[in-house]
């Protein structure tokens, strides 16, 4: 089974919960799960801007990423969370290789919008150093950085860069573990699967917004690239990614058709 996990940046911040989630990852791919990794870091980076004076923008839920912000999304995003989430999952008995989408134009990018600086969208994934990687019986671990043909570098949401990696890799399951409990409802009741036209209507309704708007969006740009499954899920939750792949109802499930609260 082709599984992509993404992992949102609070939860890497911890060694602890970063080592958890490690030897959960390792457990999967000891099973025989073919897994790919993405991760953002979104704390690290505002708090490392922080300490140097650098006040962090966003619009739309998208950091504005000046010159000084990008050096710093290498620094942090490929640099310091990438390692040290490698050498969790090599200490956890996983055989990790850190990546960017600037490796072998892993994530082809163009600019998203010039008001915000050096932010892209995911054009094309090229998976195969994806496949190469893991045929080979290692965790690719995957920063959300990516590039172009003009060797231009760009910041790009952690959400979208696991979408585009999933659908090139064909992965059958999608997993977001984020530090929330699943999607809310208006009631705020979690929605433990969610359609397609749902999920719009929280984001219409403004139930749905920021973070979690983008991870819905996100969600169903997967499905309709052809993941079978997509699951949002709490990732301190004990012994999770096995409980999601095991089909506990952990989380919320989205799905393209009719649904059930």
């Amino acid at each position: 089974m082709k599984v992509l996990v993404k992992l949102g940046g609070t939860l890497l911040d911890a060694a602890e919960s970063r080592h958890s989630l490690a030897g959960q990852l390792a457990e999967a791919r000891g099973h025989g799960v073919e897994l790919v990794v993405v991760h953002g870091g979104g704390k690290q980076m505002t708090r490392y801007l922080a300490e140097r004076g650098i006040e962090s923008t966003f619009v739309g839920g998208l950091r504005v990423t000046t010159p000084e912000t990008l050096d710093a999304v290498l620094k942090i995003f490929a640099g310091s969370v990438n390692h040290e989430l490698v050498a969790s999952l090599n200490r956890a008995g996983a055989l990790a290789v850190g990546l960017s989408g600037i490796d072998a134009l892993l994530a082809e990018a163009e600019e998203m919008d010039p008001a915000l600086g050096a932010v892209g969208r995911v054009m094309q994934c090229n998976p195969a150093l994806l496949h190469l990687l893991v045929d080979g019986g290692y965790v690719p671990v995957v920063a959300c950085v990516a590039g172009d043909r003009q060797g231009r570098v760009y910041n790009v949401n952690a959400d979208q860069m696991a979408v585009a990696c999933a659908v090139a890799f064909g992965a059958e399951r999608l997993v977001f573990l984020t530090d929330v409990e699943g999607v809310l409802d208006s009631e705020k009741r979690i929605r433990r699967v969610l359609t397609a036209a749902e999920s719009r209507e929280l984001i219409a309704d403004g139930v749905a917004t920021g973070g979690m708007q983008a991870k819905l969006n996100a969600a169903l740009d997967a499905l309709a690239g052809g993941v079978g499954r997509v699951r949002i899920a709490p990732g301190t939750t004990p012994n999770v990614l096995a409980r999601v792949l095991a089909s506990e109802k952990i989380g919320t499930e989205m799905i393209l058709g009719e649904g059930t609260a």
